[in-house]
């Protein structure tokens, strides 16, 4: 596995990252512990070194999982990523953000006992407070690295200025955004931005929540997935989606590599700076996305690859429409 820096400031990290959220269940529908436990295991035994999570996926249900995972981890080789600051509700809903720094430490101390860690690799705010000056937030965030608890600022969707502000504050050492062949928004602003201010990327979303996975077949929502909700795979949608991927089947097949891979391959080969994170729940998920790190891509693979599906190619939003008005990213 090899290796990239996030940042100027930021840890070093594996190539690809394990993003956690989906192996809790609540989003992609149910999910088994057993196969959890294996992946993550067997991730960090393939040399993966980022774990991220967040402490609202399924009410802490995630990290207490990754806790359990950690017990029999080198957690001195590992870099644990969190994002902190949406509530819940006791029926599974939403209830807003609070990124106070009174909230930050609240948060910060229940994740800890979760994990059963002293301290986070990287501590991030899942969204941008409006009622929260970022720099309040990042603020706090400092003072928990100055006391032990925390060792990097992180951000997670949030448009130029906001990483202005932020890094005026405290070194930042990366922004998890979406990035994909299926939205590639950043590329504009965010990404030059980051850029100019040494901020690393960690991408969620390699794969648009299965539709770059190669496997998704119209009526696969289940109760309980997010899905359901989502734009991109609405009736009229996903059909036209769906051509895109088959179009990237193509493409792939002739280079000797699945869908999937060649959505993650082509985000890692944006640049040095970018780190996807794969959202694999079970091991053979796992191995089909490291499959994508054998997957060199020259100039002619990423061109063709982008003809397959070109830039703003993609139907629908990559959220509901609520959900996107709440993304200082998308401002």
């Amino acid at each position: 596995m090899q290796q990239r820096q996030l940042g100027r400031t930021g840890p070093v990290t594996s190539t690809i990252g394990l993003g956690c959220m989906g192996m809790s269940g609540g989003v992609y529908g149910p999910a088994d512990r057993a196969d959890a436990l294996k992946t993550i295991a067997a991730a960090v035994d393939a040399g993966i070194t980022l774990l991220d999570t967040g402490d609202f996926y399924s009410s802490g249900h995630n990290e207490m999982l990754i806790g359990e995972a950690l017990k029999t981890l080198p957690r001195e080789n590992l870099l644990i990523s969190v994002k902190f600051g949406a509530m819940r509700t006791p029926g599974g809903g939403w209830g807003g953000l609070d990124c106070r720094p009174e909230a930050v430490r609240n948060f910060l101390a229940y994740t800890l006992n979760r994990l059963g860690t002293d301290y986070i690799d990287i501590y991030r705010p899942a969204r941008l407070d409006p009622d929260v000056p970022i720099e309040e937030t990042v603020g706090a965030i400092a003072e928990m690295i100055e006391a032990g608890h925390v060792r990097h600022v992180g951000l997670s969707e949030v448009g130029p200025e906001t990483l202005r502000r932020a890094a005026a504050v405290h070194p930042v050492s990366d922004l998890q955004i979406e990035y994909s062949l299926l939205s590639r928004g950043i590329e504009e602003a965010i990404l030059p931005t980051c850029r100019e201010l040494g901020i690393g990327i960690t991408a969620y979303g390699v794969l648009s929540r299965g539709l770059l996975s190669g496997h998704w077949k119209p009526g696969g929502r289940g109760e309980g997935d997010f899905r359901q909700h989502s734009p991109r795979f609405q009736d009229g949608n996903v059909e036209r989606n769906l051509a895109l991927v088959e179009a990237l089947r193509q493409v792939a097949g002739a280079r000797g590599a699945t869908v999937a891979q060649a959505a993650i391959a082509w985000v890692a080969a944006k640049g040095e700076d970018i780190v996807p994170l794969v959202g694999a729940r079970r091991p053979d998920q796992l191995r089909e996305a490291l499959g994508a790190m054998e997957l060199v891509l020259d100039a002619d693979d990423l061109a063709a690859i982008e003809a397959a599906i070109p830039k703003d190619a993609a139907a629908g939003e990559r959220y509901p429409a609520f959900a996107m008005a709440q993304l200082d990213s998308e401002r």
